[in-house]
């Protein structure tokens, strides 16, 4: 692909960036609103809505569910964004060094940010690095520093990262961790060990970062095909035949190499970053080709303040919510059973973190690092 882009980003915006990244927020608020949970309710088995929220949560080890690819979404759609915000810094006269220092300044602090998040719920120091942000601090950091190379080498490093962690889990040799597919008994935990003194919660492993700066990379190259002067069919068909490409490979390894989202084994990177390929170059054909774009203001205005709605989940703003709108749904759903109480006030508490995204949107207030 030739790195040719168009050198005024600005000029005409991708509002399908917008939706995507909005979307991935808008359903990681809906999972802090609880509204996923009522749906896996026992009371609801065997039901569609049980069927679908299965898929709203994430597998136990072995296999793909939806919501498994909403970290890879998030890494991804930041990775697309970069060529367009680089660009614009380096056309207004910014040296390498400057955004470097930029790039630099922000993983810092999404480091920073996503380890505190761990700490304020016991209440205590702790050190775990498993959380979007954190890995995000690697991922971005990294993308960042080879985005300026060909792109035959952006993905050859791509691969590198992969391949050095599939072989690190097979040929891991330390007794009690040599067991590459196995929870708590694989490299990656091994690590956590060394890192930080303990395991993390549900066999997740903060090793992640370096596979899935695969998906960080190839946003950055979807980014740049985007940018490119290339007609809309040309963009949306590299998009989407090199994530059909990504399918066919990842599901073909996994009969060898098992798709497991807990420590991003090669097989599930590919596999991800197949669908997120797809799910841009679908997004990108329906918003800003085919002209859908009121349906997706109503996504992409959580997507204009990613940091402050992640944060304000995740310490306590949707129990908060919850607390303020629990006595009125209460008084109102009480003749229904306690399920489709609980039902309603979920959808409250996500209605109303979307109210918030909403009321900062309007008063064009745009929280960023």
């Amino acid at each position: 692909m030739s790195n040719t882009v168009n050198p005024n980003p600005d000029q005409t915006r991708i509002l399908s960036i917008d939706f995507f990244r909005g979307f991935t927020m808008f359903m990681l608020v809906g999972e802090f609103s609880g509204f996923f949970s009522t749906m896996v309710d026992p009371a609801m088995d065997g039901t569609f809505i049980s069927a679908i929220g299965r898929q709203l949560h994430h597998v136990d080890w072995i296999g793909l569910h939806f919501w498994d690819l909403i970290q890879p979404f998030f890494m991804f759609i930041v990775g697309v964004a970069m060529p367009f915000s680089m660009t614009r810094r380096w056309n207004r006269g910014d040296s390498w060094n400057k955004t470097f220092r930029h790039a630099l300044t922000r993983s810092v602090l999404l480091l920073f940010l996503g380890w505190a998040l761990y700490c304020i719920g016991p209440g205590k120091i702790t050190f775990h690095f498993t959380n979007v942000l954190a890995q995000l601090s690697v991922t971005y950091l990294i993308a960042f520093l080879i985005m300026q190379k060909a792109v035959k080498w952006q993905l050859l490093f791509s691969f590198l990262l992969i391949l050095a962690s599939d072989l690190l889990y097979r040929f891991w040799s330390v007794e009690g961790f040599n067991q590459p597919f196995t929870p708590d008994q694989n490299f990656g935990s091994w690590f956590d060990l060394a890192l930080t003194g303990s395991l993390s919660g549900g066999s997740w492993v903060a090793f992640n970062a370096i596979p899935t700066t695969a998906h960080t990379i190839w946003g950055v190259i979807a980014g740049m095909i985007l940018m490119n002067e290339w007609k809309p069919r040309k963009k949306i068909q590299t998009m989407a035949i090199a994530g059909i490409i990504g399918l066919i490979v990842g599901y073909g390894m996994s009969s060898y190499i098992p798709i497991i989202k807990h420590i991003c084994t090669s097989s599930f990177v590919i596999v991800s970053g197949g669908w997120c390929l797809i799910a841009l170059s679908v997004s990108y054909w329906l918003i800003d080709v085919m002209n859908y774009k009121k349906f997706a203001l109503f996504f992409a205005i959580v997507g204009m303040n990613p940091l402050f709605i992640y944060l304000f989940a995740h310490t306590g703003g949707n129990e908060w919510l919850r607390a303020i709108g629990k006595p009125f749904i209460t008084a109102l759903f009480g003749i229904f059973n306690e399920l489709t109480i609980e039902m309603a006030l979920t959808v409250t508490v996500w209605a109303m973190m979307w109210g918030i995204c909403f009321f900062l949107y309007k008063r064009k207030v745009f929280i960023k690092l």
